[in-house]
């Protein structure tokens, strides 16, 4: 249920509280409730409205309360105006602003807690409670020194309900700790002071359990005349003292018996156990002898690069359930015995619950624990030559022989996968600088623990391999694209934060990549790729460093066209002069006030005579070396600046469309960029629409979905375009918050003979209408089509039929001639 206020504003009249009214409306948009003043506003009574339809008083579906665009400005406290449509039908424009906002299903019932005497409690709760607890009650009578007891504690000692026994039997299975039980009870009967003990006791068939006695005087005018208290089941917690001794001498045992290094450390990297073949390598590395309760980091204080990497590992071992990761040991020798390293996580799982072991890592971290085995005898000369000839002897990497292995292996099983492959390709910026400065000494130790931290950051499924020198590589398996980008962008800011420290100088650097997506109709020679890969990793470099160019493998192309546009596109960035052009959309079915158009984006020669490019020519280019996102912030940013110079254009501006590439829409940054510009301009947020493309929402639902409702907080309005593609342009359309429907070039093309075409479009338009969407028929190219399009109801029609794409200088607000001048044009 939602509670607005409508304020109604006339020139002839002052604003008061007849001027404005209150109505609810229920979550299916109609409405429950409307106050006397309803009839001044609206023209309706109270009785007339409840249970209408909240859209038969609105002009249009834009108007409505619940549309994405109005919904989250209301939300934020914020007014929106709105076009009523009066009884007597005449339109008028109002404010809207919500008071109240709740889910119907929200509605709290009736409901109170009082507190009740325990005389007047069913004495069958009381019995539940004490078998469910484990605890029975009882009161001593000093005077006549009888006992009572309630019916847990007869449970509890596993005798028959209503056994009369006196207080010295009651002792009896009591075998140890009687004497003080008794001191207990006589400080209790003359001081008054209450007591606790634990006791362990002997029930009636000869059963062990440990109990807590409790008890305290009960005094009757001034005086100590009774006593009472509860005894306790604590047998659990016995039990599990005795599992857990159990199982630290199994573990001590299984340690001690391990020739591998076996630590176990909590959340905050404090040491819970370790093995002593883990304590000796330790020392003999560090110099300190680790002791149980000692924190790690504090251990490693004085060995900065062994700290960091240390953390990083740990750090994933509690983020992931287990992995392995191979990685040698620099030692005071100067030898490096190689290691690998199985971590795995704790979990505080209840060790009684059913599932204890079959969903231990649903419960929350606790710690985590590493097994690490000695492997130098197959790194080693005198080893096993197949691990040498697989693997980096530096960092224990694979390396390019096996690397090339996966990647074909990969290629192979691709028909099989539902999930994109994507293969990065990373080197390092200015490392030989290293070499110069600290010598091949140093940077080795810095490729052995930056490839560690590598390690850590990838997933357990993925190969990290170390190609050359200062060159490594990962193949990204099962894997969205989406995800491959931001795997690629975190592996990136992680080489750049990482410091190798090195005679109190700090190694640090930054990297240069190239991702390359894997699709289903990819060449299948892995050494290609690898090329590709090489290739865009040398465009990241040569273009500036400390990034990464992304590009799908079938799209790669090597011409001197593709290096020219580049070139071309680079050079219209780097100037802002991007050549702006706008196309109208128009009301086909009715008469609708101000401008919509969509702005198209070519790109100017570098010299007159040069042609300019079409989107065909340089947006292939632009994803190749990742320069779509930059070309689409320059288009907003070059829009923008244009219209805050022609602000009679403000009042007239009812739509500007931008379309967006998939690098944009995947971009986590795009929409702090967009309220960072629109904030700034003199133009309304909800003018401002950004299109997306239906196969780029099929393929990311959920990016999407996140990117349409930082949008919408900021104001802004969305676009599907292109739908009616594809079969899941239907559910898209339900589903997507976004505002308008522009419908796919290949349902306008037939739509005048092709019934088939014509029934998809109606369907799409019959979804817009009942999400309250707006819809765009594009490419509108004949007096047929448009006529098709008015009959089926569609809102708004674009193409050369309506209008051409035109200049933006040639958009002007209307010309109004006056004795003065003329204003506008």
């Amino acid at each position: 249920m939602k509670e607005f206020v409508i304020q109604r504003y006339r020139a002839d009249t002052s604003t008061g509280s007849d001027r404005q009214t209150l109505f609810r409306v229920d979550d299916e948009g109609k409405v429950l409730f409307a106050d006397n003043n309803a009839e001044a506003v609206l023209g309706y009574n109270a009785s007339e409205l409840q249970g209408v339809a909240a859209h038969m008083i609105l002009a249009s579906r834009e108007d409505d309360p619940f549309a994405p665009v109005n919904r989250h400005r209301l939300e934020s406290g914020q007014t929106v105006m709105v076009t009523f449509r009066h009884k007597e039908g005449f339109f008028y424009t109002a404010s809207l602003s919500l008071r109240v906002s709740m889910r119907d299903s929200d509605e709290a019932a009736s409901a109170r807690i009082t507190q009740e005497a325990s005389s007047a409690i069913d004495p069958r709760l009381l019995r539940y409670a004490e078998s469910a607890a484990g605890f029975g009650i009882w009161e001593l009578d000093i005077a006549s020194n009888r006992i009572i007891w309630t019916e847990g504690l007869y449970q509890l000692l596993e005798l028959k309900p209503g056994t009369g026994i006196t207080p010295e039997q009651a002792l009896f299975y009591c075998p140890n700790g009687q004497d003080r039980v008794r001191a207990l009870f006589r400080r209790c009967a003359h001081t008054g002071a209450p007591f606790t003990i634990e006791l362990n006791l002997i029930t009636a068939k000869e059963k062990k359990i440990r109990a807590t006695l409790n008890g305290r005087a009960l005094n009757v005018g001034g005086k100590v005349r009774k006593m009472g208290g509860t005894l306790i089941d604590r047998t659990g917690e016995m039990q599990r003292d005795q599992a857990r001794i159990r199982t630290e001498k199994i573990l001590s045992a299984t340690t001690a018996a391990s020739p591998g290094l076996i630590a176990a450390v909590d959340k905050n990297l404090n040491l819970l156990h370790f093995n002593t073949p883990y304590a000796r390598l330790f020392a003999s590395i560090y110099g300190v002898t680790p002791r149980v309760g000692d924190n790690l980091s504090q251990l490693l204080e004085k060995h900065l690069n062994e700290r960091h990497l240390a953390e990083r590992l740990w750090r994933r071992a509690f983020e992931q359930d287990s992995f392995v990761v191979d990685m040698p040991i620099t030692q005071q020798s100067g030898e490096w015995p190689v290691y690998e390293f199985h971590y795995q996580r704790l979990t505080d799982h209840p060790a009684g619950s059913r599932n204890a072991g079959k969903d231990a890592t649903k419960g929350e971290t606790a710690g985590a624990v590493v097994v690490a085995s000695n492997i130098s005898n197959r790194a080693s000369n005198s080893g096993d030559s197949e691990y040498r000839y697989r693997h980096d002897p530096v960092t224990g990497l694979t390396n390019r022989r096996e690397f090339i292995a996966r990647l074909q292996r990969s290629l192979e099983q691709k028909e099989d996968k539902a999930s994109d492959t994507s293969l990065l390709y990373l080197n390092l910026d200015a490392f030989g600088h290293f070499n110069s400065t600290a010598g091949n000494g140093a940077c080795d130790r810095y490729l052995r623990e930056l490839a560690g931290t590598l390690g850590v950051r990838s997933r357990p499924q993925d190969t990290v391999s170390r190609l050359s020198g200062d060159t490594f590589a990962l193949l990204i398996e099962n894997y969205t694209e989406s995800g491959a980008r931001k795997l690629a962008d975190d592996i990136l800011n992680v080489i750049q934060s990482f410091v190798f420290e090195w005679q109190g100088h700090q190694l640090q650097t930054t990297a240069s990549g190239g991702l390359l997506i894997i699709g289903k109709n990819t060449p299948a020679d892995p050494e290609q790729l690898l090329g590709q890969a090489a290739d865009l990793c040398h465009d990241a470099k040569t273009s500036g460093r400390n990034r990464i160019h992304t590009a799908h493998a079938s799209r790669l192309s090597d011409s001197n066209d593709s290096n020219e546009y580049v070139d071309q596109i680079r050079n219209a960035l780097d100037q802002q002069s991007l050549v702006l052009e706008f196309q109208s959309l128009r009301p086909v079915a009715s008469v609708t006030w101000g401008d919509h158009i969509e702005i198209l984006c070519r790109i100017p020669g570098y010299h007159k005579q040069d042609q300019r490019l079409q989107p065909d020519q340089f947006l292939p280019a632009a994803e190749r070396f990742d320069l779509a996102k930059r070309l689409d912030r320059q288009v907003i940013l070059q829009t923008l600046s244009w219209l805050d110079d022609h602000r009679l254009l403000e009042p007239r501006l009812k739509y500007c469309g931008f379309n967006l590439s998939l690098a944009s829409v995947l971009d986590d940054t795009f929409a702090d960029f967009v309220e960072s510009v629109v904030r700034v301009t003199n133009y309304p947020a909800e003018s401002f629409c950004f299109e997306i493309r239906e196969a780029h929402a099929t393929q990311y639902p959920d990016e999407v979905a996140v990117l349409c409702d930082d949008l919408h907080r900021i104001g802004c309005r969305i676009a599907l375009d292109g739908a009616g593609a594809s079969v899941e342009s239907f559910s898209l359309a339900a589903r997507l918050p976004v505002d308008v429907i522009k419908l796919d070039r290949s349902l306008m093309l037939r739509l005048g003979d092709d019934p088939v075409q014509q029934i998809m479009v109606e369907a799409l338009q019959r979804i817009a209408q009942e999400a309250g969407k707006i819809t765009v028929a594009t490419y509108i190219e004949n007096d047929e089509i448009l006529q098709k399009v008015r009959t089926l109801g569609i809102h708004y029609g674009q193409g050369f039929r309506i209008s051409s794409p035109k200049p933006l200088a040639e958009l002007r607000p209307v010309a109004v001639d006056l004795s003065t001048g003329r204003i506008g044009g």
